[in-house]
């Protein structure tokens, strides 16, 4: 398989693959890779240290490669006020990370952090193709390296009816695309998740409603736009297996099925992909799948939401507002558009 690396990578600053493999051999002779690294406060202790919402005390982080673990020890803070950050309150660290829709790792919200113990994130390539100037197979690091990490507090609003505050970790989707120089035909982005037999017990039940790779896209503009976002870590931590390592898609305007998680394919296309919900059931999920509370879903409605976490005695339930809150922002994006038609 060939993998390239973009031009604006300076050859400097790759480490030649036999140094690089004798390093990880004497880390894992030293015990560090599979074992300092995920100590309890050590990881806290280095990294998150400025943050709006550092990882929660004696929190072990989860297992990443030392190059990325080294990129976690300079993000920029979330800033001070809206859109790139909200003063609502966060929802708690187990809560994200217990809670999620993943259906490669299970039906049940509770799956994917009970079966991903088996998913591996390092070695990781991601494929760019379609109408761009610089396809390839691009390892993560490749992918990566160039762009400074940074903190974005964002609500999460899934199809659902329930919602989250959520603290990622890094960088504008539109400097990564940039980076491959798509072609005048480029009018849409479309991406594919990991499908992995071994590591992916949801891919293998007979009970599984998807048809894999699991797919979706979304307009040239939309994925330009400033709030569109590549994270690869929320709690100032790597991402865990089950909210999509080692990196995933963050769209706050829209339903939360948008946010594609694990990429393994960025594919630039003249037409409008298909994707995995609209394949699915169209007349339930649009591929826009803006917030939108005036369009309701046959199963739940949508000018309600359920903000997590919720116990028995204490449900908050509040208003869902156009475009989850970012409508300033992205508005714009679909002037003229009837958004009951285009949902």
């Amino acid at each position: 398989m060939l993998i390239k690396k973009p031009d604006d990578i300076k050859s400097s600053e790759i480490t030649p693959q036999s140094i690089y493999e004798g390093r990880r051999e004497f880390l894992k002779g030293a015990g560090i890779v599979a074992g300092a690294s995920l100590l309890p406060g050590i990881a806290t202790a280095q990294v998150g240290a400025g943050l709006k919402a550092p990882a929660p005390a004696g929190l072990q982080a989860s297992p990443a490669a030392p190059w990325l673990r080294e990129k976690f020890t300079s993000v920029s803070p979330a800033p001070d006020a809206e859109p790139f950050f909200t003063e609502e309150a966060l929802t708690p660290y187990d809560d994200v990370t217990r809670y999620n829709n993943f259906y490669e790792f299970g039906m049940d919200k509770s799956d994917p952090s009970s079966n991903s113990g088996e998913f591996k994130t390092d070695p990781w390539s991601v494929e760019i193709a379609g109408e761009v100037a610089k396809p390839g197979n691009y390892t993560l690091e490749d992918m990566l390296k160039p762009h400074d990490l940074e903190e974005r507090v964002y609500r999460l609003r899934c199809v659902e009816a329930w919602s989250m505050v959520i603290p990622w970790v890094g960088f504008p989707l539109a400097d990564l695309i940039k980076r491959f120089e798509p072609t005048s035909k480029a009018k849409f982005v479309e991406f594919e998740t990991l499908v992995d037999d071994d590591s992916m017990p949801g891919i293998r039940s007979r009970f599984a409603i998807v048809r894999w790779p699991y797919r979706e896209g979304l307009r040239m503009d939309e994925a330009m736009n400033p709030l569109t976002f590549m994270a690869v870590g929320l709690y100032g931590q790597t991402l865990p297996a089950q909210n999509g390592a080692p990196m995933r898609l963050v769209v706050p305007w829209k339903y939360g099925f948008k946010s594609i998680k694990s990429i393994v394919k960025i594919n630039f296309r003249e037409t409008m992909p298909n994707t995995t919900w609209v394949d699915l059931q169209a007349r339930e999920y649009g591929f826009y799948a803006n917030v939108n509370p005036a369009v309701h879903h046959p199963r739940w409605r949508q000018d309600m939401e359920r903000r997590l976490p919720q116990t028995l005695f204490d449900r908050k339930v509040i208003p869902t507002l156009p475009f989850n809150g970012y409508g300033e922002q992205v508005a714009d994006l679909y002037k003229g558009m009837d958004l009951s038609r285009y949902y």
